[in-house]
């Protein structure tokens, strides 16, 4: 209907049970404006994980959960989105995509500008919840961190290997494990396929004059993911998110950079799970049912039905 376009652009199996389709989908009335997207695990599931990518990243950057996550029954979609210079209008765009595939409610798992950008989705649909629980992964709440709201008008002037500088300036240096070596290299060799425009836009919404507002998402489940190594994430940075959030579960890894969903991908799936666990047996479970023993599911709604029961004064 209207100016949504959709092409499948093509389908992986990736085992017997898992197929991966890749889509390729307008909502806006700007033909220009294509939504990239990796749709993988059960089609039955109507409340899934949804990947955010940070500036340098694309769809591709979540393999690794994706691969994992499916096999265990789980529907994820790993995203690429188009561009888009303020939060607004990417929260329209981004809703007008839930419509299309025809998604009332999801999980959101965002890394840095994608974690941000999830927070914002959450807060501009607070009215009207399209978020059931967010991942945040080395995300912030605040764009003042980066000291650069004064420049990020300016963005869209500077040539591609210019925004790529800026970039590749927040990558960690020096001796590193091979795990977060490749996984450095791989993120390289995704901000290298971005265009121009792509990466100016998203540099602006990075360091664009914006903050979350926590009292309008106060009661979604939150999962805060860190790193305790290098990270383009100040102490302060986290230490605000802890406070935004002060009901949210941690997950801590002692070492992973910036990108610990490609070089520690094992120890963030089982995060990922464990968040998710909580959401077994109701409408809202990312998993199919099928997956799920009779054991786990009557912990589970044990587990729901104390956390519903009023506290003793």
């Amino acid at each position: 209907p209207g100016s949504w376009m959709i092409k499948l652009a093509s389908v992986w199996f990736v085992s017997p049970a898992t197929v991966l389709l890749f889509f390729q989908i307008i909502v806006d009335d700007d033909d220009s404006k294509v939504w990239s997207l990796y749709d993988a695990g059960p089609r039955s599931i109507r409340c899934p994980l949804i990947f955010l990518p940070p500036v340098s990243g694309t769809a591709d950057v979540f393999f690794q959960q994706v691969l994992a996550l499916t096999g265990w029954g789980y529907r994820v979609i790993a995203l690429q989105y188009p561009v888009y210079w303020d939060h607004l209008e990417f929260c329209d765009g981004f809703r007008k995509l839930l419509d299309h595939l025809q998604l009332d409610k999801v999980h959101l798992f965002g890394a840095s500008l994608g974690g941000f950008l999830a927070q914002k989705f959450a807060e501009y649909t607070h009215k009207s919840p399209r978020v059931q629980s967010l991942i945040l992964c080395n995300s912030f709440s605040d764009t003042s961190i980066f000291n650069q709201t004064w420049t990020a008008n300016s963005f869209w002037l500077l040539p591609a290997f210019m925004l790529k500088k800026i970039v590749l300036g927040n990558f960690a240096s020096g001796p590193l494990d091979p795990e977060m070596a490749d996984g450095i290299d791989f993120m390289v060799d995704r901000l290298e396929s971005l265009g121009q425009s792509e990466l100016a836009s998203r540099l602006t919404l990075n360091c664009q004059n914006s903050y979350v507002e926590p009292h309008k998402i106060r009661d979604i489940p939150v999962t805060i993911m860190d790193v305790f190594d290098q990270s383009a994430l100040s102490t302060e940075a986290k230490e605000e998110m802890y406070k935004l959030y002060p009901n949210a579960r941690r997950a801590h890894l002692k070492t992973g950079g910036n990108f610990p969903y490609l070089c520690r991908s094992a120890e963030v799936n089982l995060y990922i799970q464990i968040h998710l666990l909580q959401f077994h047996g109701t409408r809202y479970a990312a998993i199919d049912p099928s997956m799920v023993s009779a054991e786990e599911l009557e912990v589970q709604k044990i587990s729901l039905h104390t956390s519903d029961e009023p506290e003793e004064p």
